[in-house]
């Protein structure tokens, strides 16, 4: 897939001369819905010859619609640029959300971006897709909009599991409240978290389960606290992992941090980015009375997961 991620929509030139299949949405966390979304875009695109085209905004529209309400984001806009390219093949426009957009009304956000800017011919959106001045710009607003500025409108039914829609608040719902298989099942591949390799207190190479202490996104949703089999994306390396996320009671600061400890691997990464993706959780975290007793607690932990790592390794090969 080829991916070209635009900040503003002056940088938009059209490829082709027959306009746009284009899609608009936030889409945090890139659910399956989401994915659905992009794949009927990419269908388009191909039968028609038209750029694909997806429209985003940052920061997330509550920052400045409702800021006393704002949702703790499953996908950060660093982790979009890296990740969109892996279900959409495209070019995605990212427009700064501000008071201005925040007052654009949905006839003007249509006039001049979809059709003077992006020329959209087509677009597809979600079953509760919405824009514009206090979400004026519903499904059928577009399709009256779509009559008169001549594209079609295409709306994508809900993804259905276990009786509701998927969608990024029900996947935070489950993140919340402990029900982390829940969320990954609805969102259709695994969660990741991606920041910059930080120094640490060092406690972890001193007692031999030296870990990569990750800088993240304030605004970036967790899973519940604990510790993770995992594996990491560094550089261009990937290598099986634990990861725990929560306050290290032996640390003075007494803050929330997430770290990673990488088997079979010795190289200096501070600063280095990283992307880590946490596949199962192995225990909640506690308080130990002493470092002796935590590193006690590490070695079980690492054989649980390395046998976790070997079952899922078998099982692969059988």
């Amino acid at each position: 897939m080829t991916t070209t991620f635009i900040r503003g929509v002056d940088g938009f030139e059209l490829k082709g001369n027959n306009g746009t299949v284009t899609t608009v949405g936030t889409f945090d966390g890139i659910h399956l819905g989401h994915q659905e979304i992009f794949r009927r875009v990419r269908a388009e695109s191909e039968k028609t010859g038209r750029d694909a085209v997806l429209v985003t905004f940052h920061p997330h529209p509550k920052v400045v619609v409702n800021p006393d309400d704002i949702p703790m984001l499953l996908t950060t806009i660093e982790e979009k640029e890296k990740f969109v390219p892996d279900f959409f093949d495209g070019r995605v426009l990212v427009l700064e959300f501000n008071e201005q957009l925040k007052n654009m009304t949905a006839e003007r956000f249509v006039k001049d971006i979809l059709i003077e800017k992006i020329h959209t011919k087509k677009l597809i959106v979600g079953y509760d897709h919405a824009f514009g001045k206090d979400r004026c710009g519903n499904i059928d607003a577009l399709r009256k909009l779509g009559g008169e500025y001549g594209f079609e409108v295409e709306v994508v039914e809900p993804i259905i599991i276990d009786g509701e829609p998927v969608s990024s608040s029900r996947i935070r719902r489950a993140m919340l409240r402990n029900r982390y298989p829940e969320a990954i099942k609805l969102l259709g591949h695994e969660y990741a978290i991606y920041g910059q390799v930080e120094q640490g207190i060092g406690l972890g190479k001193k007692i031999g389960y030296p870990t990569a202490n990750i800088k993240i996104s304030g605004r970036k949703l967790l899973p519940p606290e604990g510790v993770y089999a995992c594996w990491i994306q560094v550089d261009k390396e990937e290598k099986n992992g634990m990861m725990f996320i929560g306050q290290n009671h032996f640390n003075p600061l007494a803050r929330l941090s997430v770290e990673v400890n990488l088997f079979d691997f010795d190289r200096d990464i501070y600063d280095d980015d990283i992307i880590v993706f946490p596949t199962q959780f192995i225990r909640e975290n506690k308080r130990f009375e002493s470092t002796d007793e935590l590193v006690a607690q590490l070695e079980k932990d690492k054989n649980n997961i390395v046998g976790i790592i070997n079952k899922g390794e078998k099982d692969a090969n059988e």
